[in-house]
C-alpha cells in the first residue's frame, strides 16, 4: 500500500514528469535525498513509470486498435507471448466477450494487417479476433491520481 506521502510524489509526477527531485521535496516536505529514494523504490516495484507520452499519429505510427481475442487453453501465455511483441502497447486480460484485449499501434494499415495475419490470429491458442481501429485520438491522459 501506500503511503501519502508516496502518493503524494506520484500525483506530482503525473503532472510533470520532469519535475525536479528538489521542487516536489519542497511541495510535501521532505528532503531531495528522501524522494530521490522514495521514487527510485516506486520505479524498483514497477508501481510508476516515467515515460515520454506521444501522441502515435505524430510520431509515424498512423494506425492504432484494440483487438479483441478469444483464447483456448492457458491464458496466461497467450497474454505472454504478445506483450513480447513490439507492436503491442498493453494485454488485459478481461471477463465478458473477450478473453484477452490488446492495443497496437502500427505504422500503416499494412502493418496492421501484417500483424493481424502472420501474428496474432496464427498464434497457438487464439481462435477469434475483432479489431476496432483508431480514426482518430481524442483523448490520452495518465493523470488520474491514486486511492
Amino acid at each position: 500500500m501506500l503511503d501519502d506521502t508516496s502518493k503524494a510524489i506520484i500525483a506530482r509526477l503525473q503532472q510533470d514528469g520532469r519535475a525536479a527531485y528538489s521542487s516536489i521535496a519542497r511541495e510535501i516536505g521532505l528532503s531531495e535525498a528522501a524522494v530521490r529514494g522514495r521514487v527510485q523504490r516506486l520505479l524498483d516495484s514497477e508501481v510508476l513509470q516515467i515515460v515520454a507520452v506521444t501522441d502515435p499519429a505524430q510520431v509515424g505510427f498512423r494506425r492504432q486498435a484494440m483487438i479483441g481475442l478469444r483464447v483456448t487453453g492457458d491464458l496466461g501465455d497467450v497474454a505472454q507471448r504478445l506483450g513480447e511483441l513490439p507492436e503491442i502497447a498493453y494485454v488485459v486480460m478481461t471477463a465478458g466477450r473477450f478473453d484477452l484485449l490488446i492495443e497496437v499501434v502500427c505504422e500503416d494499415d499494412e502493418h496492421l494487417l501484417e500483424l493481424l495475419t502472420d501474428t496474432v490470429r496464427t498464434m497457438p491458442g487464439v481462435t477469434d479476433t475483432e479489431t476496432l481501429v483508431y480514426l482518430k485520438l481524442h483523448k490520452q491522459r495518465y493523470d488520474w491520481g491514486t486511492r
